[in-house]
């Protein structure tokens, strides 16, 4: 099998031996059965372009709605474990491309703190965001494959740090809904839970309401950092601030980490002629007719490879800008972000209250992009489907070293949805109750399977959405909830709290 980021640039290619995390599933007796498809070299190397698809590999497609975005840059994985091809897989997320694909594709995953997997032997992006992670079926097969996969190694100093911090047994932290009652969770609201789309909303507000009949409390936070971090409408932009102030974005960072270390990563490779980045976008523009390295050359990325070029501008220097962007981001999404948040203090007794987990509809990617800047672990699990028949994800977020705490509680609330389903199976019927009124993990249909667009669609539909048309999608379905207010779309979600303290 070979290693090439999706393209045409690395095929023939050796690296000189398995990645850390592929050497250690051998080592346990699993038997990798092929690499997935991805965003091409991870999504970095354009602004547009069509999630899921790579020159080598096509167009990933999302396994419920073929025509939307199976979102990345994991893409590939996280439809392999959707669409029942494999129990497990594994990928890499700098931001947004383990926890994404997931949500979006119906599945588990996890996206552990920075260092607790080795990123030795991965094509790498930002040595202080990547992070190897897994997706599978169920809570229970990601904790299993944690297992196996977490470990130092020395070729990824990350994993060697002195506070680093890893418990004997992931899947021993698995638990039932009974752990629930007395767990505390928060919301964070401003630039998340208020600009959450209805429809998507909607339906992790049912898990919510079965959180506190389970014994569970919720309560309403904020970030600090928040409004700083993202735009008004809360929608995912990791080059936010990059042109007007890039001492504190996120790209500045990003864009130099990925110049020295792919350069490091194609020196090591034999059989190959590239050998730098500038190499990368030579080939891209040389082969325009299959890596599009122009503008418009193909409809997979319309702009070209602008980010390459912009992390090549950078020679790799790590200037004083690069550094004041990187204490920034750091700071500003750990201490004044999701540390803050966690630490809850009560308005009415003042008491402070360390809460057991964030919960998120994250259909935005706000929340992701905080914990991929903050270094910090995040899980999804499925939740049910929206009324387009897309599968909406509970996601949950930690600090630093907690990955056990998120397996415990994803465990927990994922093992709740289920006895909930067994329920009202045993009461009405497992065939009485509508698809779209399910909870958890619903198996996809494959629906609008013979359309083949690329670039592909955003992945939700909601009132204000950027890939928002004013006629209905081919083949979409009738309306699976005629009995709901249809007015409850128009809402603006800041005017219905609903988990006050």
């Amino acid at each position: 099998m070979q290693t090439t980021a999706g393209s045409y640039a690395l095929l023939g290619c050796k690296v000189p031996k398995d990645a850390h995390i592929v050497h250690l599933l051998r080592k346990a007796g699993a038997i990798p059965i092929g690499k997935s498809n991805l965003d091409e070299w991870a999504g970095m190397r354009s602004h547009s372009y069509s999630c899921g698809y790579s020159a080598r590999g096509g167009q990933c497609r999302n396994s419920y709605i073929l025509t939307r975005s199976p979102n990345g840059s994991s893409s590939g994985s996280a439809v392999a474990v959707s669409a029942n091809l494999v129990p497990l897989a594994f990928g890499t997320e700098t931001d947004c491309s383990i926890i994404s694909p997931a949500a979006v594709n119906g599945v588990v995953a996890i996206k552990p703190t920075i260092g607790l997997t080795s990123r030795g032997g991965v094509v790498p992006i930002s040595e202080t965001q990547d992070s190897v992670g897994s997706f599978g079926r169920s809570v229970k097969d990601c904790a299993r494959a944690m297992d196996v996969i977490v470990g130092s190694d020395p070729d990824d100093r990350f994993s060697t740090m002195p506070d680093r911090r890893e418990v004997l047994s992931y899947s021993e932290c698995v638990t039932d809904h009974k752990s629930l009652r007395g767990a505390k969770f928060g919301l964070p609201m401003k630039r998340f839970w208020h600009v959450a789309p209805q429809p998507q909303r909607r339906v992790i507000e049912r898990v919510l309401d079965l959180l506190q009949r389970y014994g569970a409390s919720i309560v309403e936070v904020d970030m600090p950092c928040a409004e700083e971090r993202l735009p008004e409408d809360g929608e995912w932009d990791w080059e936010r601030y990059g042109e007007s102030n890039p001492e504190i974005s996120e790209i500045t960072v990003s864009a130099v980490q990925t110049y020295y270390l792919m350069n490091q990563y194609l020196s090591k490779l034999t059989n190959t002629p590239i050998r730098t980045l500038e190499d990368v976008a030579k080939y891209n523009d040389e082969n325009r007719g299959s890596e599009g390295g122009h503008p418009y050359d193909i409809p997979a990325f319309p702009d070209g490879q602008p980010l390459f070029r912009q992390c090549v501008e950078t020679k790799g220097i790590k200037t004083s800008v690069y550094h004041a962007a990187l204490r920034h981001i750091t700071k500003q999404c750990r201490e004044n972000g999701i540390d803050a948040a966690l630490n809850y203090r009560s308005p009415a007794t003042s008491a402070e209250v360390q809460l057991d987990a964030l919960l998120f509809c994250d259909v935005k990617r706000g929340g992701i992009q905080i914990a991929a800047q903050a270094g910090y672990p995040v899980m999804t699990i499925p939740a049910g489907l929206d009324p387009d028949g897309m599968p909406v994800s509970l996601v949950l977020l930690h600090s630093k070293w907690q990955d056990d705490k998120l397996i415990k509680w994803a465990s927990a609330i994922e093992d709740m949805l289920v006895h909930q389903q067994e329920q009202r199976a045993r009461l009405y019927g497992k065939s009485s109750i509508p698809r779209n009124r399910r909870l958890g993990r619903i198996p996809p249909t494959y629906m609008q399977y013979l359309r083949k667009n690329i670039p592909v669609e955003k992945s939700y539909h909601y009132k204000g959405s950027k890939n928002e048309t004013d006629e209905p999608w081919p083949d979409r379905r009738a309306d699976p909830d005629p009995g709901r207010n249809h007015d409850e779309d128009e809402l603006d979600n800041k005017e219905v709290p609903r988990y006050l303290v």
